[in-house]
């Protein structure tokens, strides 16, 4: 049974975790950056600098947390990309020391696939094909998994992604970054008939997603009509806003499984955290005969233990990363290199 340490460092989490098998999870530790907050943004530089500080001791408390020394690691797995530049560099050269140190292979991951395979950490025996909605502050996909390590884009946002829309609505009204779970939890006592927001569903049959448009509407929404921002009114406005964003999720995903003859739809990323979302997304998979899957939120979230799983099996069959690997910013699905 390989012992995979794996290491996040795409944005703003540092993460490290120890997976054994493949699927078993002995340590998934994350810290994520709070320096960012009063910037109502991710800072690259500072990102950049939260991990390098904050890389070596994460990865001796997961030692420390999975009982194990150095001596018992089989390989290294990093994200490669996609992400910010400077922090995926950070990421690679630590996994690269350690890989010379501890004389063991090391791989480079596709941070999305990582996404999509946290539903195997969840449900190991989720069958194939199924269609995976990977959806966070950078991120909006489908993509149709044919085996734990073939993976295809079907569509892709062509402007924000649906946590990018969501993060910068709630940046108007004050709310903290990142806003998601504060909004999640305003539009839980809201109407989310109050206010008619734009769904943009694009062509037909198009698998490809657009939140400019609806983030346009809410921000004139609030401009127009500003006691929106008043504590009492937030819950109708944001449940509004996050149907309008769920509602178009939901049908892509399921429409994305029918035309794919998928035997099952997945939720990954941040957003997948979002209870509307997973209601939603379950109603309509019972409704249609697809079965269902989503992480649970420590999986949901960029994490390490996603990274250890993917990158477990390419390292398991031999494959691995040489010393010349360099990070890749933009790196679409099913491309290993």
């Amino acid at each position: 049974m390989s012992v995979i340490v794996g290491i996040e460092t795409s944005c703003d989490e540092t993460a490290v975790a120890v997976v054994a098998g493949q699927v078993r999870v002995k340590a998934n530790i994350i810290y994520t950056q709070t320096v960012h907050a009063q910037y109502g943004g991710v800072v690259p530089e500072l990102a950049s600098r939260e991990h390098l500080s904050r890389l070596e001791p994460l990865f001796t408390a997961a030692l420390e947390q999975a009982g194990i020394t150095s001596r018992e690691i089989d390989g290294i797995a990093v994200t490669r990309g996609p992400g910010l530049i400077g922090c995926l560099l950070v990421g690679v050269a630590y996994a690269k020391g350690l890989s010379v140190a501890l004389r063991v292979p090391f791989v480079g991951v596709n941070h999305l696939e990582g996404h999509a395979i946290s539903n195997r950490l969840a449900a190991p025996d989720f069958g194939f094909p199924h269609v995976t909605l990977i959806v966070s502050g950078g991120h909006t996909s489908l993509v149709r998994v044919e085996s734990w390590e073939k993976f295809t884009t079907l569509g892709q946002t062509r402007d924000d992604a649906a946590g990018e829309a969501l993060d910068k609505i709630g940046k108007l009204v004050g709310l903290p970054y990142p806003a998601g779970a504060a909004i999640d939890q305003l539009a839980r006592g809201g109407d989310p008939t109050t206010i008619k927001f734009p769904r943009a569903r694009l062509e037909e049959n198009s698998l490809d997603f657009s939140f400019s448009g609806v983030k346009t509407a809410a921000a004139m929404y609030l401009e127009k009509h500003p006691d929106t921002a008043r504590p009492e009114s937030l819950p109708d406005f944001f449940a509004s806003f996050q149907a309008a964003i769920v509602d178009v999720l939901v049908e892509k995903l399921i429409l994305a499984a029918q035309m794919h003859h998928a035997v099952g739809v997945a939720l990954a990323g941040g957003v997948a955290c979002n209870s509307l979302l997973r209601q939603q997304t379950k109603r309509a998979a019972d409704q249609t005969g697809l079965a269902y899957s989503s992480p649970p939120p420590e999986y949901c979230t960029d994490n390490a233990a996603m990274i250890a799983a993917r990158g477990a099996i390419e390292l398991d069959a031999g494959r691995h990363s040489s010393l010349e690997m360099v990070a890749v910013p933009s790196w679409p699905v099913g491309n290993f290199i």
